[in-house]
């Protein structure tokens, strides 16, 4: 194998003026300034290095490019943005993509006309936060609902209400369920969910509060406190510090969480 000296000129992966001068400024209809990357670039790559069904990460997704030529090309997409570019930019670009608004880029050399679509997910706040007295409590952002379904998150269950029983909150591997709750648990409490459950059922039921002796009224009900079932995956003091990733609509009535 010969080596390379300084007088060599290294290869490249493809031919200067290869990639055709795009108008810049104006592809994905927003406003990124000395940061946008040009879509036959990002489409060049793409072809390189993937097939179409493949997943495409970008961590630093600045103007939407990458998601919008992955999208446009077939390709599975992730794309991670902070602060209001998520909202200014890539939102909005990625629905222009979608509504098949997009005519720009290389929407015409892959004879893009729309259609798709994408998730939006966006970090919710720290899970539990330390009261004015040192005390673990339910962060008031949460609503009954949006706690449910982080703490289905985090203790590896599906959230999925069932309609008719309603500590079938979120289901687990076969018959095991999680029921969150921010009502105090007693044992009449505990006896109305006992007196609904099949022999093979098991559950886990995650409240604020319980009466002494009731996580041992049945042997397939587990009760634990809520903060305590967090303490070891959330990280404290620090209050930018966003834990769970929160895709459930928007509830507008919230049900504070009263600590003992």
């Amino acid at each position: 194998m010969g080596m390379l000296t300084k007088s060599q000129k290294m290869t490249t992966l493809w031919k200067h003026g290869e990639i055709p001068k795009a108008d810049i400024a104006n592809e994905g209809g927003v406003y990124f300034p000395r940061s946008k990357k040009p879509e036959q670039l990002i489409k060049r790559i793409i072809e390189m290095s993937t097939e179409p069904g493949d997943l495409v990460l970008d961590s630093f997704l600045g103007s939407g490019t990458t998601a919008a030529v992955a999208h446009k090309m077939g390709r599975r997409y992730i794309g991670i943005e902070m602060g209001e570019h998520a909202y200014t930019h890539c939102k909005k670009r990625l629905d222009m993509v979608v509504s098949g608004e997009d005519k720009g880029g290389i929407s015409k050399a892959v004879d893009w006309k729309g259609g798709g679509g994408y998730r939006f997910y966006e970090l919710a706040p720290t899970l539990v936060n330390k009261d004015e007295f040192g005390e673990f409590v339910i962060n008031p952002e949460y609503s009954a609902d949006m706690l449910a379904a982080a703490m289905a998150l985090h203790e590896g269950y599906t959230y999925q209400p069932d309609s008719t029983v309603f500590w079938k909150q979120s289901h687990g591997s076969e018959n095991s369920y999680l029921f969150v709750t921010t009502r105090h648990l007693n044992a009449a409490f505990m006896q109305s969910i006992v007196g609904t459950m099949q022999e093979n059922e098991s559950l886990v039921i995650a409240c604020c509060s319980f009466d002494k002796g009731v996580e041992k009224i049945n042997p397939h009900i587990t009760v634990k406190k809520i903060p305590q079932m967090l303490l070891e995956r959330c990280e404290f003091d620090k209050s930018d510090y966003n834990l769970n990733i929160i895709h459930p609509p928007v509830y507008e009535n919230e049900e504070d969480c009263d600590e003992e």
